[in-house]
């Protein structure tokens, strides 16, 4: 019974494995399908060669078939000698390999930093204007803080005697007291 179950298990295995293999297989051929109809359909735009002149400025209005057939072209063009090839064929091969697009297009466009500055300075007047008008309808600070009031404080903890172990009545006291005030 028990040799049974263990023939069992490992059909199940096997089954599982050729399965897996299976998938994987098919995932590879389906990708391999896909670049082999991508290199077949790419003839097509061998045989009408798109101008490598000012790729730079044509790049983001070109399809990606065309981008495809000039990279594709630049590839064919870079296998010859470095000393051979036309400024424009540097220029387009440097651009394609490095230029500003695709993962590498600027997160920012030009004039952002204009206006974060703008809507910086914005917020900053809007807190001022906030903090001004809230002033204006508080209401004014108590009497009690004023220095007079403070010095008065002051005396009237003499007279009392208050503290007289280490605060204001202490002998050779040299603090401010209730002072605080400038």
């Amino acid at each position: 019974m028990q040799a049974a179950t263990a023939s069992l298990r490992l059909a199940a295995r096997a089954s599982q494995r050729g399965v897996l293999t299976r998938r994987l297989a098919t995932a590879a051929a389906t990708h391999a399908e896909a670049h082999g109809a991508a290199a077949t359909a790419s003839p097509a735009h061998k045989a009408a060669p798109v101008s490598l002149l000012n790729v730079e400025a044509r790049w983001a209005k070109l399809t990606e078939e065309d981008q495809a057939a000039v990279h594709e072209q630049l590839e064919t063009i870079q296998q010859k000698d470095w000393k051979e090839l036309s400024v424009d064929e540097k220029k387009a091969a440097y651009y394609v390999a490095f230029g500003p697009h695709g993962p590498r297009a600027p997160s920012s466009l030009p004039g952002d930093n204009t206006k974060i500055w703008l809507s910086v300075g914005a917020l900053v007047g809007v807190a001022a204007l906030l903090t001004i008008g809230f002033r204006q309808f508080t209401p004014p600070p108590p009497h009690t803080i004023t220095k007079e009031w403070e010095e008065a404080s002051n005396q009237r903890a003499l007279e009392m005697k208050l503290n007289p172990i280490t605060g204001i009545s202490s002998e050779g006291y040299a603090g401010k007291g209730f002072v605080q005030t400038k």
